[in-house]
């Protein structure tokens, strides 16, 4: 996804930070959701709506035009039901408390570098193609996966790319915003946040796992 946007301080960076945690909420939501609801033959049906509107919001980013408020949190729902399964299965094999205590890691690593980033002033636009190809790597990797049953090493790297990659993602993003962006840009600019977030997430409990694998190699 094309994750430039033009600056203007028509949708200030309070704006976009507080949608952002709007669309937390929602996906919060549409895990309990798929907890309590959505039977497991059906998780699939939400992940491919999950990749569908992806693929539509970067074909709507491609022709200049702009997603809506309905359509992030409409995303951010289906990515909560789709999120309630990994969850479960990370829980049955790290156990409650430490997926508790990852995502509270995410958020303590997310805020620091949001803070740095808003706050430094840096340019961090250099590392927008090193971030574009990691991305695109972990995705292939990703698919490769699905075939390819990977050792407890080749996750473990794997995952510490991956929380370097959105890591960097999250200091880029945040200081693409943090000066504002046009009001239109809004739920655009909390979507990226969001994916940031949630995929730094997953990647902290895949090194987690890794680890707990390699213990027991």
């Amino acid at each position: 996804m094309d994750r430039t946007v033009t600056v203007s301080h028509s949708g200030s960076f309070a704006h976009v930070l507080q949608t952002f945690a709007i669309s937390l909420l929602v996906s919060f939501l549409g895990t309990l959701i798929g907890a309590m609801v959505v039977p497991p033959s059906m998780i699939m049906l939400f992940v491919i709506a999950e990749v569908a509107m992806l693929v539509a919001a970067i074909v709507i980013r491609i022709r200049g035009k702009h997603i809506g408020y309905g359509f992030l949190y409409a995303f951010t729902a289906i990515s909560g039901v789709t999120l309630y399964p990994v969850i479960m299965a990370y829980g049955g094999m790290l156990g409650a408390n430490v997926v508790s205590g990852a995502f509270f890691a995410t958020a303590a690593i997310f805020g620091g570098l949001a803070f740095y980033a808003h706050r430094s002033q840096r340019d961090f636009s250099f590392l927008g193609g090193f971030l574009f190809a990691g991305t695109i790597g972990l995705v292939l990797m990703s698919v490769i996966g699905m075939f390819v049953n990977f050792g407890s090493i080749t996750n473990l790297i794997w995952s510490m790319l991956g929380i370097l990659i959105f890591s960097g993602w999250v200091l880029y993003d945040v200081a693409q915003y943090r000066n504002g962006v046009s009001s239109e840009e809004v739920p655009l600019a909390a979507l990226n946040i969001y994916l940031d977030f949630i995929n730094l997430f997953l990647y902290i409990l895949r090194f987690l796992a890794s680890i707990v694998g390699i213990s027991r190699d």
